[in-house]
């Protein structure tokens, strides 16, 4: 009789222990994931907004410079050609005019140079793409995210 006892006392403990363990590793697992959590949201906002971004590119001549690839590769036709096959050139920063690409609405109704513009993104690329409405504006401005920060790293015209 005392055996069963001892015994029954042993699994009651042991039971108890266990239980009590579970929950302080649930509890640590509980403090990992919020924390976990949190970083992620830290890392999320330590990415700039592509649209903030975009205004801010497209009225600071200085940030712009800043925030290209030079020189810079730019694709565009070649007027020479008889198909006006693309040709690849490279632009230093001294050559580089200001650009911009703040766009709203209006812009597809106007009198003259209608265009579209749209974003898509990928991963950590974004492309801005510019279409004329009947009058041959074509472009394509493709940036990329490094290090949280927004870059122009290529345009084809």
């Amino acid at each position: 009789m005392e055996q069963i006892r001892i015994f029954i006392l042993l699994v009651v403990v042991f039971s108890l222990t266990s239980c009590s363990g579970n929950g302080k590793d649930i509890q640590k697992q509980d403090v990992k994931d919020a924390e976990i959590a949190q970083n992620n949201s830290i890392k999320q906002k330590e990415y700039e907004d592509f649209y903030e971004f975009l205004e801010y590119f497209s009225t600071k001549r200085t940030f712009q410079l800043e925030r290209i690839i030079f020189p810079i590769t730019v694709s565009a036709p070649d007027a020479s050609q008889i198909a006006l096959a693309p040709t690849e050139e490279k632009i230093e920063k001294m050559d580089w005019e200001l650009l911009d690409l703040t766009y709203d609405s209006t812009y597809t109704t106007r009198d003259f140079d209608k265009y579209t513009q749209s974003v898509n993104f990928r991963k950590d690329t974004a492309h801005v793409a510019l279409r004329g409405i009947d009058n041959g504006i074509y472009a394509d401005y493709y940036f990329k995210l490094i290090n949280g920060e927004w870059f122009l790293v290529t345009l084809v015209e």
